[in-house]
């Protein structure tokens, strides 16, 4: 799920900010070049992480009717790689670099019954599909996961918006979602568009990969800030070049090599499309893939790595956690 259409970079103006909870800010951004948002866009910028220029993804909620303002929303996250601290951060009139909304998920209409299925502030990508299948009076139900009501911050709007079609799970109020069942009730005429933390998309592509549906009607994006383990800082060698890189636990492994001139294709940044893979010569710890685009069989034979969302970590008390990498 790569781009798929050319970038063209912007001005972004912060045009207002509202606070939807102690975590969640809602931005809304105008275009020195606009631009439409089809459903499912997401626009990239450049924000300052503590003096680096460092670049992120966020998905298009709204855009004004005149196409001249993009709203976006920000989940400060307590493990973030200092893009979301610094969005915190940002004030009405600063200005930053922007894309052009970016169509990488489409929505594809035709489908028999759609399956959207959202974990937290993943629900930002999946807002506008479901008010285009209500226009559209097609076939489908809305799931919204979040781990506390605080952080559900668009749950009444769509309790109101979609009725019955709309579910919310609370896991701290004992109303957890079993992928499992949910998935089992789908059959091959189902499309499921999802977009969360890598826990749950992970789960929810075995479960459908389990029911033997297509795996072509199972469509999702990430943005790969989510992992199965909390961000440790680690080494990285390069041993042809005889570079020895520290990888702090902000950053990701694609940000340090950039940082340092080494020269790394890369596309998506979310994990997805697998430009940026390098092999793995040895590794001293274990491998945290964040990414969506190895199978199950390749991320646990760990010779290669997506080197813009996965990391090395270690669950011991090791004294160095090192990756060696061609």
């Amino acid at each position: 799920m790569a781009a798929t259409n050319l970038e063209i970079w912007q001005t972004g103006t912060i045009v207002s900010i509202e606070e939807l909870s102690p975590t969640i800010r809602y931005i809304e951004i105008s275009q020195s070049n606009p631009a439409k948002a089809d459903v499912g866009s997401h626009i990239d910028l450049m924000i300052d992480v503590n003096g680096v220029a460092v670049r992120r993804s966020y998905s298009v909620v709204t855009q004004s009717a005149d196409q001249a303002t993009v709203s976006i929303a920000v989940l400060k996250t307590r493990n973030s790689r200092g893009g979301s601290e610094a969005m915190h951060q940002l004030k009405v009139g600063d200005e930053l670099d922007i894309t052009q909304p970016i169509q990488n998920f489409p929505l594809r209409f035709g489908a028999q019954h759609y399956l959207l299925v959202a974990g937290g502030i993943g629900i930002t990508a999946l807002l506008g599909m479901a008010r285009a299948l209500k226009a559209a009076r097609a076939s489908y139900e809305l799931v919204y996961v979040a781990r506390t009501r605080k952080q559900a911050v668009f749950a009444a709007e769509l309790a109101t918006e979609h009725g019955d079609r709309f579910r919310l799970h609370i896991d701290d109020e004992d109303s957890p979602l079993s992928i499992g069942n949910l998935v089992a009730q789908q059959n091959d005429a189902t499309e499921l568009y999802m977009c969360g933390p890598i826990r749950l998309m992970d789960e929810v592509r075995r479960s459908w990969v389990s029911q033997e549906f297509d795996i072509t009607n199972l469509r999702y994006e990430t943005f790969g800030a989510s992992g199965w383990f909390e961000p440790q800082a680690f080494t990285v060698k390069i041993q042809d070049q005889n570079l020895s890189l520290e990888v702090g636990r902000n950053a990701t492994l694609l940000d340090a090599l950039e940082s340092a001139g080494v020269e790394v294709m890369a596309d998506c940044r979310k994990g997805e499309c697998g430009l940026c893979e390098l092999k793995v010569k040895s590794v001293q710890g274990e491998i945290d893939h964040r990414d969506v685009f190895y199978s199950e069989a390749q991320k646990i034979e760990g010779h290669k790595i997506a080197t813009c969302v996965s990391r090395v970590f270690s669950s011991q008390a090791a004294p160095e956690i090192t990756l060696s990498i061609d």
